[in-house]
């Protein structure tokens, strides 16, 4: 039986386990509020995750990487202790909500890594705002594009249809379309969502032990309730609109780094990204999955640190 209690997932009691000195902290932005955890000290780097996780997913390498670095790993609109409003979803809004942080902070410009959904936000971030943005990292997502129109409601011969990782066969999607549809899933996962968070773990990590016990608590509690469904289910259903907002983007100035995991997204991004900057690295992560930075952590402050200096 699960005893982990509220009190323990709590931000602040999060922040307060991590190894350094962590703080938990709001800001008020872009007409919502954007919750956030900070510490080390040195050039910004900013923490964007991706669904169904919080700030959280980044646990594993913050305190290595606040050693050499001011890092600030942020809840993004719709996720975890941040605002949840009706709309606003679409990831250029979401990079004004970061860059609405980032001068609220006093800071000039910064570098971003993001993951899934933060992954886009921070494409978005340096494509909108590059005399803002130092360099960007994409962990195994880009953002949305032409090619997402092809999705397939029906699964292709070579696609797995319940997304077990397999070394170069590609994943079904098919939750890009569940969470499409108001109102149902709020309906289906309120008090269930540890059911959909067990699923997508032990089909996209290829080490799905890697995402424990606690940390699977802290993404059910996080979308426990209908209106944070609503919320992470919102980031999918303005890819139409993501998607129109990325054919006015020209190349990105600033240096990408891209990490791929070896049984999720690296030949996909290895095909894609080369053409998405003037300056793209694409690496692949050995023995990973679709969550990177709790699979292999190690992997992830070594590439960063090579890519930031």
């Amino acid at each position: 039986m699960n005893t982990t209690t509220t009190e323990a997932l709590s931000d602040a009691a999060l922040a307060d386990s991590l190894e350094g000195e962590f703080v938990s902290r709001y800001a008020d932005v872009n007409g919502t509020r954007l919750h956030y955890v900070e510490g080390g000290i040195g050039r910004p780097l900013l923490l964007l995750g991706g669904w169904p996780q919080t700030w959280w997913q980044w646990h594993k390498v913050m305190p290595a990487l606040a050693e050499r670095y001011r890092v600030i790993a942020v809840d993004l609109r719709g996720m975890g202790g941040s605002g949840k409003p009706s709309d606003g979803y679409d990831k250029k809004t979401m990079a004004g909500d970061i860059l609405e942080l980032v001068e609220q902070l006093g800071l000039e410009s910064v570098s971003i890594a993001g993951h899934d959904i933060g992954a886009m936000v921070a494409y978005s971030y340096a494509a909108n705002y590059p005399e803002a943005t130092d360099k960007i990292s994409l962990l195994d997502v880009p953002h949305p594009d032409g090619g997402w129109s092809d999705f397939g409601l029906l699964p292709e011969p070579d696609q797995h249809a319940d997304s077990v990782i397999e070394s170069g066969a590609r994943s079904y999607l098919w939750w890009f379309a569940f969470n499409q549809v108001a109102e149902l899933p709020e309906l289906l996962l309120e008090g269930r969502i540890r059911l959909l968070v067990d699923w997508l773990f032990g089909r996209q990590a290829a080490d799905p032990g890697s995402i424990d016990e606690f940390s699977r608590c802290v993404y059910a509690e996080a979308y426990s309730t209908p209106d944070a469904i609503r919320a992470g289910n919102a980031w999918y259903r303005t890819f139409n609109q993501d998607i129109l907002d990325e054919r006015a983007y020209g190349k990105v100035a600033a240096p990408i780094l891209a990490l791929g995991g070896d049984r999720s997204n690296y030949e996909y991004l290895r095909n894609l990204m080369p053409a998405k900057g003037s300056d793209v690295r694409v690496v692949e992560v050995a023995e990973c999955g679709h969550y990177i930075p709790e699979e292999q952590p190690q992997a992830v402050v070594d590439a960063l640190v090579g890519f930031l200096g």
